[in-house]
């Protein structure tokens, strides 16, 4: 049975069909010609035999079998008799069978046309469109869907027209258009694309693409397309007189003008290439005035070819040495005098960018105002602050000026109050925060900031208030967006258009597409958020330690308010440092990389040769060779800042809180970056400890000092300076003696010396511990007790194989050392065991016979030995007290006369000897006396310690009146 088109059976249901003659016409065709089409069709099916009269290639449409050909008849049939329903039926059988048979789509698309169902029976279309490829039903399809309101299905429409039809530039502009209008950037920037790629550098696409490239953050191809254009006109029309020419979808007349220009400076501005902002607007204004040909002033830096003429003659004010180039004082329009002044200034060229800058603040302020503000920023970005205050407190002096800033005000103000701050004018920054929270109290940025100066000034009670409305307001919003977020997901959702449309109607703009494309979780910032964030945080750190150096020497000469400054400035800078994740991986040893280090994996290679020379480097390390790691890729900055600076600052940090009573605060903050792989070279972890000492000493807590001091013991085997700071860091005074005595200490040094011992007696049995870089002698009950092991690894020390590489293994020592031996003996003596104390200071004193302080030790051990009970040689041991004090008497008499006598009258004191005590005694008096006499403001050493002994004496004798003759000259405050 023939198959019937769709207009040849819309023409039989819409004609006359009581004429014979309308019959005749619609039935009227050449026999010859179907039956041509049979044997063509017949041939094609049997694979027998050429088609005749046809082109190559594709046979349009698909073969149908005879059966669908059957059932197409009869719905073609039905529908002739105006029977919608069976033809429905038919014809979704048809599809059910056949879903390429085009002509059965058609059929349907028109019954349910003629039901009045228009929305359907254009998707019905669609679908058939699909297998005609016919260009101009999809154009006709795309408008039909468009009047409808599904946009998203025009958007369909229109790409398959564009695939269909490339060049169809009419076609590419509504899709652009439209595609623009519902939030589709994407696919508007393809679209605006596809179009210029076709019509280069036409401006009226330009004019449209940029906005969407600006939304979508794609600065760098928008500037490129301008500078395309404008490279193209300028070839194209050197003259500078560029015609009036008709853009290519229609509008108004465009013309590579002032604007394009305008546009293409501040594109490069936006983007950072000052240099080409500055190119830009100098060759650009020149070509437009026409005088492209005077590339000379390409070659002068400075801007004197745009100088205003500003002399009683008409001269300019900029001093030009003869022979050079005269200024050109040529005119240059406001608009490009100001692009020009924000690139000079954040080039750097700040003596030029005033220059243009004066000229554009000396404007109308109701014209211009739109540009002051940006200038005000640039200079505020350039930390020129007096400058940039003065411009942001003419604005918001100005009401009708400000309005021109770009969100309001206020932020003129904030800005300006920032200024204020930042140049140290503390109390006005105050007053004008003050202002601005009484327009709108409900600015938290505002409030922070101007606690902050409160609290500088030493207003804690203010800034605290401001502090707990900022928290507050917080706690409410959240609470606010909970409520929220669980009223929104109990209401459904109501899409326009559900049902109607074969597309979700519902339009994401193209960061959105970007965002669920990448599959990113909800709040995570992509890669170019994070390195703008990053950029964002980077300046404000260098601002915030550029004031710290400038308010150091201040802080350091006693101002108060330049120290409540410098301990909030260096706090957000620590804070920073220590919230940062880069800069505390759990691989401290590979250092500081960067915020985005480049991962470089390491290719596995066969080469046999490669592989001996690895095998050959490992037996050497095996075999004790020394190697050093190469460090690379490691950074010294972060933040623009050097780790040396950052770790000074550190400390004078925890220093400031130490003498405020927060030694907890420092403690824990030194404690926290020796954690940091910035700070893991040795030089850095020993000034951290020391740092971590001082503080301790400050604030008396010596169990942290001796705590640090048995790290750096740890750290330094075999060397005496760690144990001189150990002792030097106690002083003196209960506390002291109580971190002396703690038996982790002595337990530490005890294994210490076993240690040495062994080094100097049995080498070979010591064995090196790459974990605790230490010798050791490897015991069990060694590892048990060492709870001293580093908290962290030196950058240089990485191991392989249980093997370290690089480290800088102690030498051995070679000689008895005294100082081990006689800290222990001193322990001992702390603690009142004197037999032991005698038994270690004896081995000293072979060590080392002519030291002092080793013969007053060995005195005090010998005489506190013959005052115990157990002691049953009494008379040997005081005798043996006395030779050894007359020994330090002789190695340390003439360097401090009134110390000796005080410990002989001390130890004649103990004895119970108290006249040749009062004797020793009252020469010290004397000769304190005598010094102070001769210089009031000289040292009294142990004078009031003898006082206080020697009037003891007294009262036990019955001596008052000298007891309290003594209280009123050298005890009394």
């Amino acid at each position: 049975m023939q198959d019937w088109d769709e207009d040849e059976v819309f023409e039989i249901r819409a004609g006359d069909h009581t004429g014979a003659g309308a019959l005749t016409k619609v039935w009227d065709f050449d026999m010859r010609d179907r039956e041509a089409e049979f044997k063509d069709d017949l041939r094609e099916a049997s694979g027998v035999g050429r088609r005749r009269g046809g082109k190559p290639g594709r046979r349009k449409g698909v073969v149908l079998s005879q059966q669908v050909r059957a059932l197409v008849g009869k719905g073609n049939q039905a529908y002739v008799d105006n029977n919608i329903p069976e033809t429905l039926r038919i014809m979704q059988e048809v599809i059910r069978i056949e879903p390429r048979a085009a002509s059965a789509w058609s059929v349907l698309a028109q019954c349910y046309e003629d039901l009045g169902e228009g929305e359907k029976a254009l998707q019905l279309r669609i679908m058939a469109a699909h297998l005609h490829q016919d260009p101009e039903e999809w154009e006709r399809l795309a408008h039909q869907s468009r009047q409808q309101g599904h946009h998203q299905q025009t958007l369909y429409c229109f790409r398959k027209l564009c695939q269909l039809d490339p060049d169809n530039v009419g076609a590419l502009w509504d899709r652009a258009s439209l595609a623009k209008e519902v939030g589709d950037l994407r696919t508007a920037r393809h679209a605006f694309m596809s179009i210029l790629r076709r019509i280069p550098n036409d401006l009226s696409v330009l004019a449209e693409l940029r906005p969407i490239l600006i939304e979508l953050s794609d600065l760098d191809q928008c500037a490129s397309l301008f500078q395309e254009a404008f490279d193209h006109y300028q070839a194209t029309f050197p003259s500078g007189q560029v015609p009036q020419v008709e853009p290519s979808a229609g509008g108004n007349p465009v013309g590579f003008d002032m604007m394009e220009i305008l546009v293409l400076s501040d594109l490069y501005n936006t983007t950072g290439k000052y240099e080409r902002a500055v190119e830009t607007v100098r060759r650009g204004c020149r070509w437009l005035q026409g005088r492209a040909s005077q590339k000379f002033w390409d070659a002068i830096e400075d801007d004197r070819e745009w100088d205003l003429p500003t002399g009683p003659n008409g001269e300019s004010s900029r001093i030009v040495a003869d022979g050079e180039i005269q200024p050109g004082m040529y005119n240059l329009d406001v608009n490009a005098r100001h692009r020009l002044a924000i690139a000079r200034i954040r080039l750097g060229d700040v003596a030029e960018g005033k220059m243009h800058a004066s000229i554009v603040l000396s404007q109308d302020a109701l014209e211009y105002g739109a540009l002051f503000p940006e200038i005000a920023d640039a200079y505020f970005d350039r930390e020129m602050y007096a400058e940039a205050g003065h411009i942001y407190e003419m604005l918001g002096a100005d009401a009708s000026a400000s309005d021109y800033f770009l969100t309001s005000s206020l932020q003129v103000l904030l800005r300006a109050a920032a200024c204020r701050r930042m140049v140290g004018d503390l109390r006005e920054a105050a007053d004008v925060y003050e202002h601005v929270l009484k327009a709108d109290p409900s600015l938290d940025d505002a409030k922070k900031e101007l606690a902050a100066i409160y609290e500088i000034l030493g207003e804690t009670r203010k800034a605290l208030d401001l502090v707990m409305q900022v928290i507050e307001t917080r706690r409410r919003a959240k609470v606010a967006g909970k409520q929220g977020q669980e009223g929104g997901d109990s209401q459904p959702a109501v899409d326009r258009g559900v049902g109607t449309s074969l597309f979700e109607e519902r339009g994401r703009s193209g960061k959105e597409k970007a965002t669920k494309a990448s599959g990113s979780k909800a709040g995570k910032l992509s890669t170019a958020q994070l390195r703008e964030l990053e950029a964002k945080k980077e300046k404000d750190a260098a601002r915030s330690f550029h004031r710290v150096k400038e308010l150091w020497a201040r802080m350091l000469a006693g101002d108060e308010e330049a120290m409540r400054e410098w301990m909030h400035e260096a706090e957000a800078l620590v804070e920073s440092f220590r919230e940062t994740r880069a800069l505390f991986l759990s691989a401290r040893h590979a250092g500081f990389r960067g915020m985005y280090p480049r991962i470089i994996r390491k290719a596995q290679t066969t080469n046999t040769e490669a592989n001996e020379e690895n095998m050959a480097s490992r037996l050497q390390l095996e075999l004790g060779r020394d190697t050093m790691a190469k460090k690379a890729g490691v950074l010294e900055l972060f933040r623009t800042i050097s780790f040396s600076d950052w770790l000074r600052m550190f400390m004078q940090y925890a220093f400031n809180l130490t003498k405020r009573d927060r030694y907890d605060e420092a403690s824990e903050i030194l404690r926290h970056i020796t954690y940091s792989n910035a700070f893991q070279v040795r030089s850095y972890q020993d000034t951290i400890r020391f740092a971590l000492i001082s503080c301790s000493i400050a604030a008396k807590r010596y169990d942290i000092a001796v705590e640090q001091s048995r790290k750096l013991v740890n750290t330094h085997q075999f060397n005496n300076e760690p144990l001189r700071i150990l002792i030097a860091s106690l002083g003196n005074g209960l506390a002291a003696t109580d971190a002396f005595l703690a038996s982790t200490l002595s337990k530490h040094m005890l294994r210490d010396l076993r240690a040495n011992d062994t080094a100097l007696k049995n080498p070979d049995t010591l064995r090196w511990n790459p974990v605790t870089k230490r010798y050791g002698t490897g015991t069990k009950a060694e590892e048990e007790d060492d709870q001293d092991v580093p908290e962290s690894v030196p950058v240089s020390e990485k191991f392989v194989g249980g093997t370290s590489l690089g480290v800088h293994q102690p030498k051995l020592p070679t000689k008895e050392n005294p100082i081990g031996v006689a800290i222990y003996g001193q322990i001992c003596l702390a603690a009142k065991s004197y037999q032991s104390a005698l038994f270690y200071l004896l081995h000293a004193y072979d060590y080392c016979p002519y030291d002092p302080l080793i013969c007053l030790c060995l005195a005090i051990a010998s005489i506190g030995r013959a005052m115990q009970r157990q002691a049953d040689n009494r008379h040997h041991l005081v005798t043996q007290g006395l030779a050894f004090l007359t020994r330090y008497r002789d190695f340390r008499g003439e360097d401090a006369p009134d110390e000796v006598e005080y410990n002989f009258g001390r130890a004649f004191h103990q004895l119970g000897l108290l006249t040749l005590a009062v004797k020793h005694y009252e020469r010290v008096l004397a000769q304190v006396e005598k010094r102070v006499a001769a210089d009031s403001e000289a040292d009294t050493g142990v004078a009031p310690e003898t006082a206080y002994n020697l009037s003891l004496i007294y009262m036990t004798t019955g001596a008052t009146p000298l007891a309290e003759q003594l209280y009123r000259r050298w005890l009394t405050i």
